[in-house]
C-alpha cells in the first residue's frame, strides 16, 4: 500500500504539468500507465516497440488463427462417441476468431495512430479538475479488474469442459508420440487460444467503457457550472469541448461497434439456426461450449452498448439541467424584483429554494439514482444578475437543438436506438424460428 501511494503521488503531478511531453508509446519511470502497460505486455497486445509488435502479431496469428484451425480440422474426432462429438465447433471457432481479429486490428490501429496516452485521453487530463483526474485514474486501474471479472469465469468454465473432453478420451492423435502428452499439449493450446481471444475482445470493450466514463466525469464536472456565477460564453465553450471529445470517440469506435454488432448478430443467428434443426442434439456436452461462447460475446456487446447509451443519456441530461437552471434563475429574478426590501427578498428566496429541501426524506429515498446531471433538486441561481433572460433562453435553445452523445454514422446511440435494434433482432429471430420450428411441425 505504501508503494502504491508513493507511486500515485509521484504520477499525479505529471497529469497537471502541461510542459512534459512523453513519447507516444514509451513508458517512463513515473508514468501513470506503467502498470497498465505491464499488463498489456503480459496479454501480448503491447506494440510499444518493434520487438513487442512482432511478438504481438505472432501470438495473434498463433492463437487466433493457427490453433483454432488445427483444433477444428485435426482434433474434430469424427469417430468419437455422442458425448465427445462437437457439431457446433465451427460456429464457436469462427465467432471467437472473427471478433478477436476485429478487436486486435482495431486496437493495433488505435495505438499506432494515436498512442496509448492520447487514445485514453490522458494528454487532456491536465485541463480537467482534480476530481476528474483522481476518479479517472482510479477507474483506469479498476478497468483491469473489470476485465478479469468477465474473462475468468468464462475461462474457468471452458477449462472444466476441455479438461473433461481430453481426459475422457475425446481425441487419440499422438502427434508427439505419446497420447497423454499430446492431449495435455493440445488442451493447453486450446485453452490459451480461448483465453487470448476472449481477453482481446473484452479488452477493447472495457477500454471503450473507460473512455466513456471519463466523459461522464467531465459532464458531472460541467454540471457544476450552473451552480456558480458563470457567463454564457464559458458554458458554451465547455460544452463545445465535451461535444468535440464525444465526436472523436464516436469516430474512433464507430467501425468497431458496428462490426462487433454484425459479428455477434451473425454468430447468434448461426447458433440459433443450428440448434433449432430437427436433427440438432442439445446435450450439455455438445452445446455447452456454444452457449459459453454466446454468453461471452453478448457480454462484450452489452458493455459497448451500455457505455454508449449511458454517456448519451448523461450528455442529453445537460439540456434538462440548463432548462431547470433557466427557470430557477427567472423565478428568482422575478421574486427579487417584486420584493422591494431585503427581508422580503430573503423570504421569497427561501420560499422558492427551501434551505432543508436537499435533506428531505424524498431525496434520501432516491439513493444513488440521482447525480449532478440528472436530479430533481432546485438549482440555486447565481447568474440571474449578470446573464439576461435572452442569453439564458438562447443557451437552452442551443442545447435543445444540439444534442450530443455517442453516434454511429450519424445515428445517436440512445435508448430509442437500442429499442430499434432489439425490435429488428426480435423480428429476425421470429422469422428464423418460423422457418425452422414451423417447418418441423
Amino acid at each position: 500500500m505504501g508503494d502504491e501511494s508513493k507511486g500515485q503521488c509521484q504520477s499525479q503531478p505529471l497529469l497537471n504539468n502541461k510542459s512534459i511531453a512523453y513519447a507516444r508509446s514509451k513508458s517512463h519511470a513515473y508514468d501513470e500507465l506503467r502498470v497498465f502497460r505491464r499488463w498489456l505486455k503480459w496479454m501480448c497486445v503491447d506494440q510499444s516497440d518493434t520487438t513487442s509488435t512482432v511478438l504481438s502479431w505472432f501470438i495473434f496469428i498463433m492463437f487466433a488463427i493457427v490453433v483454432p484451425g488445427l483444433s477444428h480440422f485435426l482434433l474434430a474426432c469424427a469417430d468419437c462417441d455422442a458425448n465427445h462429438d462437437r457439431p457446433y465447433d465451427n460456429v464457436v471457432q469462427l465467432s471467437l476468431s472473427g471478433l478477436a481479429a476485429l478487436s486486435f486490428i482495431c486496437l493495433s490501429g488505435f495505438v499506432k495512430k494515436f498512442g496509448l496516452r492520447r487514445f485514453l485521453f490522458l494528454d487532456k487530463l491536465c485541463d480537467e479538475s482534480e476530481t476528474v483526474r483522481k476518479c479517472y485514474m482510479e477507474q483506469l486501474h479498476r478497468s483491469l479488474k473489470i476485465l478479469f471479472i468477465f474473462v475468468l469465469p468464462c475461462f474457468a468454465a471452458e477449462s472444466i469442459y476441455k479438461i473433461w473432453w481430453y481426459s475422457s478420451g475425446g481425441t487419440q492423435i499422438p502427434f508427439l508420440g505419446n497420447v497423454i502428452v499430446s492431449d495435455i499439449v493440445a488442451c493447453v493450446l486450446e485453452l490459451c487460444s480461448w483465453l487470448y481471444r476472449t481477453t482481446v475482445f473484452f479488452l477493447v470493450c472495457v477500454l471503450f467503457r473507460l473512455i466513456c466514463y471519463l466523459q461522464i466525469l467531465r459532464l458531472q464536472d460541467f454540471a457544476q457550472i450552473f451552480h456558480v456565477d458563470s457567463d454564457v460564453e464559458t458554458v458554451l465553450r465547455e460544452h463545445l469541448r465535451i461535444r468535440r471529445h464525444l465526436r472523436i470517440i464516436s469516430h474512433r469506435y464507430r467501425r468497431f461497434i458496428l462490426l462487433a454488432l454484425i459479428f455477434v448478430t451473425a454468430s447468434q443467428f448461426a447458433s440459433l439456426l443450428m440448434t433449432t434443426r430437427s436433427t440438432a442434439d442439445l446435450h450439455i456436452y455438445k452445446s455447452g461450449e456454444l452457449a459459453l461462447c454466446s454468453v461471452s460475446l453478448l457480454a462484450g456487446l452489452l458493455i459497448l452498448l451500455r457505455s454508449a447509451v449511458r454517456i448519451t443519456h448523461k450528455a442529453q441530461a445537460v439540456t434538462c439541467l440548463a432548462a431547470k437552471w433557466h427557470v430557477c434563475a427567472t423565478i428568482d429574478s422575478f421574486e427579487s424584483v417584486e420584493g422591494e426590501t431585503p427581508p422580503i427578498s430573503q423570504i421569497a428566496s427561501n420560499q422558492v429554494f427551501p434551505v432543508n429541501s436537499e435533506g428531505s426524506s424524498d431525496t434520501d429515498d432516491v439513493g444513488d439514482e440521482e447525480d449532478e446531471l440528472d436530479n430533481t433538486k432546485f438549482v440555486h441561481s447565481y447568474a440571474y444578475s449578470t446573464i439576461s433572460f435572452q442569453k439564458r433562453q438562447a443557451l437552452v435553445t442551443y442545447f435543445e437543438n444540439n444534442k450530443s452523445g455517442i453516434t454511429l454514422y450519424g445515428f445517436m446511440l440512445d435508448r430509442s436506438y437500442l429499442h430499434t435494434i432489439f425490435g429488428m433482432e426480435l423480428a429476425l429471430v421470429l422469422w428464423l424460428l418460423g422457418k425452422t420450428v414451423g417447418a418441423i411441425s
